[in-house]
């Protein structure tokens, strides 16, 4: 079977080794004749899963005994519905930062629940995507909370800075769903952190949610049982019948990250193969990223040919090589190859060899 390297934004491809063990585990899992998906999620046996994969992601993330961890459904998206139901009265004012589509959705689902306002949203400049710091704008020190995407898959933008509340008052909530376990973090920073499964952490159906003690036990009385999270918390995340599969999954993903060298060695691979990319894009005039440096995605890298005819070419081509799901999204167009952190880096180095040998043959 040819190598395939899938550059999918998601649900995205998993590691290797984590898809093999699942695959030997499946029907025969800890010996019990079953698959981990037909077991009660409230046995010792997946309780123990769930457990262990929290310690696990706690370990990985350095993450402080006054935040909870909630394994939920629906994915990021059921959080931008969630977010505001369970930390603001209909008063409160939600403020976003709006870099792309999907700090786009967030603080269009949130004018469902309570008031609010974008403080800055990325700009052109000279050609190049952009994302005013935060000098160029401020949080007001209202009831509510502050909401930013850390990483557009679509747009390919990433911000690795963090923005503050001058009075630290004013929870900051991010959607990492693209890039969390991609780096080391300072949790503090944050009052929520979520982010569907899909792209980092497993299969799709599940959304990792840290929250601040502080922040939880304020849901309304009309939120749905499931994205409460003050009963969730109370429950181990299983108010509920989970998604275990995923769960189980998750976990596995965790102790393969662990087996790395954990996120600052994750970060340094990370960093390796988007300047692979980025360094044959920039070679010649042939492909173009229109994303200042500064903002570049380490996760979801976009370009353009120069010569747009050539697209469906380019694809047929890669896929011939084993370089699948390149085309970009169709609100944007052009090309985007997802390294997430199972994409290894040979993936990126056979993506880059194969665009150099395209451009010589087209150019």
């Amino acid at each position: 079977m040819q190598n395939i390297f899938n550059f999918s934004a998601g649900p995205a491809m998993l590691p290797q080794e984590v898809m093999q063990q699942a695959q030997e585990e499946l029907i025969n899992w800890q010996g019990l004749g079953t698959s981990v998906m037909e077991v009660s999620h409230r046995g010792k046996p997946f309780i123990e899963v769930a457990e262990q994969a929290e310690a696990d992601l706690r370990e990985l993330l350095q993450i402080p005994a006054n935040y909870t961890v909630l394994f939920m459904h629906g994915g990021g998206r059921a959080q931008f519905s969630a977010v505001p139901l369970n930390i603001t009265k209909s008063s409160d004012l939600s403020q976003h930062l709006v870099t792309g589509q999907w700090s786009v959705g967030a603080e269009e689902e949130a004018q469902k629940f309570c008031r609010s306002s974008i403080v800055a949203k990325s700009k052109e400049i000279e050609g190049k995507m952009y994302v005013p710091k935060q000098d160029e704008w401020s949080i007001a020190e209202e009831p509510g909370y502050f909401h930013y995407c850390t990483n557009e898959t679509v747009d390919g933008i990433e911000i690795d800075w963090v923005p503050k509340s001058q009075s630290g008052k004013v929870p900051i909530v991010a959607d990492m769903s693209s890039n969390i376990l991609s780096k080391p973090l300072n949790i503090e920073d944050f009052g929520i952190i979520y982010a569907g499964a899909q792209k980092n952490i497993g299969p799709s159906g599940l959304s990792v949610v840290i929250v601040r003690n502080d922040l939880i036990g304020f849901a309304r009385k009309d939120t749905p049982a499931i994205f409460n999270y003050q009963l969730q918390a109370a429950s181990g995340s299983m108010y509920n019948t989970p998604p275990t599969f995923s769960w189980y999954l998750a976990g596995l993903v965790f102790k393969w990250l662990k087996a790395q060298g954990g996120l600052t060695e994750i970060a340094r691979v990370n960093q390796q193969k988007s300047q692979v990319l980025y360094k044959q894009i920039d070679a010649t005039g042939f492909y173009s990223n229109n994303v200042h440096n500064e903002y570049r995605s380490k996760m979801n890298v976009t370009f353009k040919l120069s010569d747009e005819s050539l697209n469906e070419v380019f694809l047929k081509q890669a896929e011939s090589n084993g370089l699948v799901a390149l085309k970009g999204h169709r609100a944007v167009g052009g090309m985007r190859a997802s390294i997430y952190n199972a994409m290894p880096l040979a993936g990126a180095q056979a993506l880059a060899d194969f665009m150099k040998e395209f451009e010589r043959k087209n150019g």
